[in-house]
């Protein structure tokens, strides 16, 4: 017990001076880049400032994650392609468009030559809302129903953001062509919104940069394409939390849609993640970032791209990692989960080991029908087309089971807040379901947590597969010849799964 006690101590004691020299070298790294109004802020507490509303919010701090592990911006710590470099800070190769000079702004890009797409972030940069072409977002979704994706996503015109370039001005544009094609590659992304804003930046004069309303604090820009869809959401999830953490930023930032998507049921996490959210288009004028940060498209993570391209990496403890750093070890992902759970105020040092007092939970999630967005007409494609029997075998055979006590929970997620979705993921020993976007908050179960997918000959994709390797999730899948399945075998595999639980 001392001895657990001891590293506990020294864990904590490690964490404490790892965040501290994190704010250090933030203060440091941005001093030079901020204003002295703001450079002034950073010796009072860090408001989030709306002079429209003379409201003031405090941005939220990062959590002591377990997963943690320092996120270097050292130019030789990420290998091309090694698992750093895909889920961490592979974002190496700087290139500062606009250098700071008496208080002006300044705009920056950090590329990844593995992922091949770029975080970038600016100071002094404004945005000017009525030259962005979308929907107002926001909205509640029975008011917009029938409305088109293109309304959705932004068309920016010149000048929809500008930089304050100071007295002298040498170009109208902050980037060109070549910067882009070579910093923020189109790729096989038909509309890629962020490589048009920055685009269409234009740096101007001190003089005429005019603002109607100030964000102090670090704002993270984001446009989302396929919002009410969970997976492709924590894509958007993980990319908005690697560009927080890429550019040291000391707490949450502030985020910003720039899109005019309306309201969905994945934006509660979306504001538990982060310090506070606004719609673009729901700014009255013109808006000025002392710090703004564009995070990459949700297809553009790892997530994404390792369905189509070989990712070699497998998950592992963070603590181990630290002590014998591996290129085809992560625990990126785990770290992430972490931040999910305690955005939503659940434990985090919950660890799995034995038989729980009140049983093992296997957690069967359901595809159910819900009205999803605008041009959805609330009906869910079946992907096991007797999901309910299976669920009913698989109550009889838990409430009659004499290893152990189980207890099935009907993972009827369509029907759940988010907090309760991500509390059912945390306490479930086992997760099944059928193929489908559900099941990407493996994300965030505990180390030790078993998978069992149930796969149609229809929809064999191997997301779910991938997420539990990268995790270090122990995973098995029922390979179905059509959408239907035999419920003897999938008691079968339950079987299995409980007897290596020691159950």
């Amino acid at each position: 017990m001392n001895r657990r006690t001891t590293l506990l101590v020294r864990t904590l004691l490690f964490l404490f001076v790892l965040n501290s020299f994190s704010l250090f070298l933030y203060f440091i790294t941005h001093k030079a880049s901020s204003s002295p109004s703001s450079s002034l802020q950073l010796k009072k507490p860090r408001t989030y400032l709306t002079p429209l509303s003379h409201q003031t919010h405090f941005s939220k701090p990062w959590p002591i994650l377990p997963s943690y592990l320092p996120w270097s911006q050292a130019p030789t710590t990420a290998p091309p392609r090694s698992c750093e470099a895909y889920f961490g800070n592979g974002f190496m190769r700087r290139r500062d468009l606009l250098l700071s000079r008496g208080g002006a702004g300044w705009f920056r890009c950090r590329h990844s030559d593995t992922l091949r797409s770029s975080v970038c972030e600016g100071g002094r940069l404004r945005m000017v809302p009525e030259r962005i072409a979308m929907a107002k977002g926001g909205e509640d979704l029975s008011a917009v129903m029938g409305r088109r994706e293109e309304e959705e996503l932004p068309a920016f015109q010149n000048g929809a953001f500008e930089v304050d370039g100071g007295e002298v001005v040498d170009r109208e544009f902050l980037v060109d062509k070549k910067f882009l094609d070579e910093y923020v590659p189109r790729g096989g992304i038909d509309r890629h919104t962020m490589r048009d804003l920055i685009a269409k930046i234009r740096i101007v004069r001190g003089k005429d940069f005019q603002c109607d309303e100030w964000i102090e604090e670090p704002a993270l820009l984001v446009t989302r394409f396929e919002y009410a869809n969970l997976f492709h959401t924590v894509t958007d999830w993980y990319s908005a939390y690697v560009s927080s953490r890429v550019t040291g930023l000391p707490n949450r930032p502030h985020l910003i849609f720039v899109d005019g998507h309306c309201v969905a049921p994945l934006e509660e996490t979306w504001r538990a993640l982060f310090s506070s959210l606004r719609y673009a288009k729901n700014f009255s004028g013109s808006v000025c970032f002392r710090h703004a940060i564009l995070s990459p498209l949700g297809y553009e993570t790892a997530l994404f791209k390792g369905l189509t391209e070989d990712i070699d990496c497998y998950g592992a403890p963070a603590q181990e990692l630290w002590q014998n750093p591996d290129d085809h070890k992560t625990a990126r992902l785990s770290e992430f989960g972490e931040m999910v759970r305690a955005a939503f105020g659940l434990p985090l040092n919950v660890h799995r080991g034995g038989k729980p007092l009140f049983g093992h939970n296997i957690l069967f999630v359901r595809r159910e029908d819900y009205l999803a967005h605008p041009r959805h007409g609330g009906k869910v494609e079946s992907r096991l087309s007797n999901e309910q029997e299976v669920f009913d075998s698989l109550k009889s055979w838990a409430s009659n089971y004499k290893g152990c006590k189980i207890n099935l929970v009907n993972g009827l997620f369509a029907h759940m807040s988010m907090k309760d979705q991500v509390r059912a993921i945390q306490d479930a020993s086992v997760i099944i379901g059928a193929h489908g976007a559900g099941l990407t908050h493996i994300v965030s179960a505990l180390p030790k947590t078993v998978i069992l997918e149930i796969i149609s000959s229809y929809f064999r994709r191997p997301h779910f597969a991938y997420i539990s390797r990268w995790k270090g999730l122990e995973y098995h899948a029922i390979n179905l010849a059509g959408s239907h399945a035999d419920t003897g075998t999938v008691i079968k595999e339950l079987v299995d799964i409980m007897k290596s639980l020691g159950c």
